[in-house]
């Protein structure tokens, strides 16, 4: 995270960290050094901004593919629903008809 968060302040700097260790610092091609608070500032905000962000690496649907699946599968056991939805109901119906799974 020392990285992103020096690449964050100045995305044109270049520096080797070993480790994460903020104290291994090492400035290269003349990047003008960032003063340690100002990186360990940037690192509490990039860690804010995750933690806040969890829902979104939670929040996973399953694949549209699976969605239409379990939409049809709901439709093809609901005569109201296949009349609400008629163009979408038919069309999918006849491609299954057609070609039905082996």
């Amino acid at each position: 995270m020392i990285i992103e968060a020096i690449l964050k302040i100045n995305p044109s700097a270049e520096v080797t960290v070993n480790g994460e260790d903020i104290n291994t610092i090492e400035w290269l091609n003349g990047t003008t050094p960032i003063p340690k608070a100002d990186i360990e500032a940037k690192m509490t905000e990039l860690q804010a901004e995750y933690d806040a962000n969890q829902y979104q690496r939670d929040r996973v649907y399953p694949s549209i593919g699976d969605q239409l699946d379990m939409l049809w599968h709901t439709m093809d056991h609901n005569t109201e629903l296949q009349h609400q939805f008629y163009d979408f109901y038919q069309t999918i119906k006849k491609v299954k008809v057609a070609h039905p799974k082996k």
